[in-house]
């Protein structure tokens, strides 16, 4: 009888790991546990050296940058397409940004150190580890530019779209203060922003849950910085050799 395969620890669910050839997969498993990451917890914090890495499978998790009064500004989003923690293997041991569970659900976690050890050795575990800070890179560079240029209907929009692209189901569980503080504006904003969408049947917001009734209306409303960072989802392709793994 064939054994029983636990789903939830399918490398295919993060595709930073799904590209990881398999033998690289096989000695990042060892050490590698599946947690359940609940809303608001605080994965690594400015300053202090982060003691695991996360690779999130269904959770998404927010970078953002704090000012001195409190104030945050998320930066990034980060869900199965990437992983939190990359100052574990970028030689700076403090982590520069907040990261904070944004949506409730499960990641891999691994020790800061077995990472770093792994990426040490260079080979395909450090160019893919690479090629995804890139893609990071483009969305803090994008975030900024929104941030400055753009209208608070447009990044509404463009923020519900980041986390459509890595939820499962239409629905968003965020509040309209969350968001405001998400991206640095006022609750007003946002709220105003809200009404408009809901108006053109776009979503539906009641009590912290955003329904999204017509993406392509979010689509034509957000602003080209929602495409920039779009493209960068698609950035490996899973490793042919871990790809069976589960059969």
């Amino acid at each position: 009888m064939a054994s029983q395969y636990d789903y939830r620890f399918d490398p295919q669910l993060n595709d930073v790991l799904a590209s990881l050839p398999k033998a690289d997969w096989f000695r990042f498993s060892k050490s590698a546990e599946i947690v359940q990451l609940q809303r608001g917890k605080m994965l690594c914090d400015t300053g202090i050296r982060p003691d695991y890495v996360f690779f999130p499978t269904t959770a998404i998790v927010s970078l953002q940058h704090a000012t001195r009064d409190g104030h945050c500004t998320e930066i990034a989003v980060v869900g199965r397409d990437g992983l939190v923690g990359i100052a574990a293997f970028m030689g700076a041991d403090p982590s520069l940004s907040q990261a904070v569970v944004q949506t409730e659900g499960q990641a891999f976690r691994l020790p800061s150190r077995v990472v770093k050890e792994e990426s040490d050795c260079g080979g395909a575990i450090l160019k893919i580890f690479l090629r995804y800070i890139h893609v990071l890179m483009t969305q803090f560079a994008q975030s900024a530019v929104c941030n400055r240029h753009h209208s608070i209907d447009q990044q509404l929009c463009r923020r519900l779209l980041c986390s459509l692209d890595r939820l499962p189901a239409q629905d968003i569980e965020m509040t309209q203060e969350a968001i405001a503080n998400l991206l640095g504006v006022r609750r007003e904003g946002v709220t105003a922003a809200a009404l408009k969408l809901q108006a053109v049947g776009a979503i539906r917001y009641n009590r912290g849950r955003i329904e999204v009734l017509n993406r392509t209306e979010l689509e034509r409303r957000s602003c080209e910085c929602y495409a920039a960072t779009k493209r960068g989802l698609g950035w490996l392709a899973p490793s042919p050799a871990l790809m069976s793994i589960a059969a």
